[in-house]
């Protein structure tokens, strides 16, 4: 994954508390982000109530699976970002019913929102373009 974004209010003379303050802000948000877009490709997917908590979780292992995958086999052309994908479905598919057809849908549908709401945060210069346990958002 490309970083995990940064406020715009950070400047570069903070101290390292602050640093790090920040970083867990943006962290946090961004893994919510993230969860939104899960939470929101299961209920429409899915159809029933599915727990937001359970969005959560699969955002954050999501996001160590395709760290770890991208990691060790990211550096093989094409072929590594592809397996860091399918392993990102592998854990909704995981964490959600109805097989590898709907758990795809559900990424699919994760990746758009993420994106429209990283896109809308950016537009008012709140964060930069990308999210937590969204590939490639």
């Amino acid at each position: 994954m490309s970083g995990l974004g940064l406020l715009a209010l950070q400047s570069g003379a903070e101290s390292n508390a602050g640093s790090l303050a920040g970083a867990v802000l943006v962290f946090v948000v961004n893994l919510l982000i993230g969860a939104v877009g899960i939470h929101t490709g299961a209920r429409l997917i899915v159809d029933k109530d599915v727990g937001y908590r359970r969005a959560v979780f699969t955002a954050l292992i999501g996001a160590i699976v395709w760290a770890v995958v991208a990691f060790f086999l990211g550096w093989i052309p094409l072929l590594g970002p592809i397996l860091a994908l399918v392993a990102w479905i592998g854990v909704i598919n995981w964490r959600y019913p109805g097989g590898w057809g709907p758990a795809t849908l559900i990424a699919l549908v994760a990746w758009v929102i993420a994106a429209l709401v990283l896109y809308a945060l950016a537009a008012i210069g709140l964060f930069e373009f990308s999210a937590l346990g969204i590939p490639g958002a």
